[in-house]
């Protein structure tokens, strides 16, 4: 898991109202970047301009969903254990070996566990 991680190479926190609020909306997510916005336990898709995969995590970091391909103008199921959401381009969950159940390896977990201790 931890080698195929090495897929996501810059991981942007959002944390603030606004830049949860604002996430990737109007940008071009790039290749290798994740948005990890906490708390959190839905998203939307309103005016961004790519699909996107969604993993939702719980305060240890264990994914508890994941959505791949969720394209602009919608909105993601609200889930309820889900503490924060990790956003990367469309693919990057499959490319980067993420799987429900699993622990996601530093630095996610860490900056999940983090916040919430």
């Amino acid at each position: 898991m931890a080698e195929k991680m090495d897929q996501i190479k810059e991981i942007e926190v959002a944390r603030g109202f606004w830049s949860r609020f604002w996430g990737w909306m109007g940008r071009h997510p790039r290749p290798g970047a994740a948005l990890l916005i906490f708390p959190c336990s839905s998203v939307h898709t309103f005016f961004m301009r790519e699909s996107i995969d969604v993993v939702f995590l719980d305060p240890e970091g264990r994914v508890i969903q994941v959505i791949e391909g969720l394209v602009p103008w919608r909105v993601s199921p609200w889930v309820r254990e889900a503490v924060a959401v990790l956003e990367m381009p469309e693919g990057g969950a499959r490319k980067s070996g993420i799987r429900e159940g699993e622990m996601l390896p530093t630095p996610v977990a860490e900056l999940v566990r983090i916040y919430f201790d």
